[in-house]
């Protein structure tokens, strides 16, 4: 069985949304996933927002639980872990290096193009050595920044928008890229 922990903010709209939904996304194909969600930025026992409640009410979906702050047990508990944003994930890393070969943001994770994910794994090493050279005092050669630029322009956004605060509406419009994300990681994990 696969845990799976999905991170956002304030574990108040976006994660609680992919956990409510993936869990019942995954019992409709008849597949077992464990899952959580938690918050790098909150602190336990917040209520989900009354829009993300009512988002997946419309799905006919229940979710009960309250905000969890994201936690080293979660991390450790964890087989793959998904970020709401690459922001998500970068501070998540910072904070918990020893994830690095199970984080990843929903989209990216879910994402099916071969090429986007050669361009992402391409980035993903080019900040890994700005973050080196920084540490050293050293920057990126002129060539390095511009691939850099490159990549970022040129790969499809992978994050999802935060719908805190928003109308009913942007609720549901996360709500529905986040679906179409688990759409995909469930494909994904049937054909593994």
């Amino acid at each position: 069985m696969k845990r799976i922990l999905f991170v956002c903010t304030g574990n108040t709209c976006r994660s609680p949304m992919a956990e409510a939904m993936l869990r019942q996304m995954a019992a409709q194909r008849g597949i077992t996933v464990a899952v959580r969600s938690a918050g790098v930025s909150t602190v336990d026992g917040l209520p989900v927002s009354a829009h993300a409640v009512e988002t997946l009410r419309q799905r006919d979906i229940e979710h009960n639980s309250s905000s969890r702050a994201l936690t080293s047990e979660a991390v450790n508990w964890a087989d793959l872990i998904l970020t709401m944003t690459s922001s998500h994930k970068r501070g998540l890393l910072q904070w918990y290096p020893e994830a690095v070969d199970k984080t990843h943001t929903l989209k990216e994770y879910a994402n099916q193009d071969a090429g986007v994910l050669a361009d992402i794994e391409e980035l993903e090493r080019l900040y890994s050595e700005l973050h080196m050279k920084q540490a050293l005092g050293q920057q990126l050669t002129a060539d390095e920044r511009n691939r850099l630029l490159e990549l970022e322009r040129r790969i499809p956004s992978v994050d999802i928008a935060d719908p805190f605060g928003g109308t009913l509406a942007i609720y549901n419009s996360s709500a529905q890229e986040i679906e179409a994300a688990l759409r995909n990681l469930l494909d994904k994990l049937t054909k593994r």
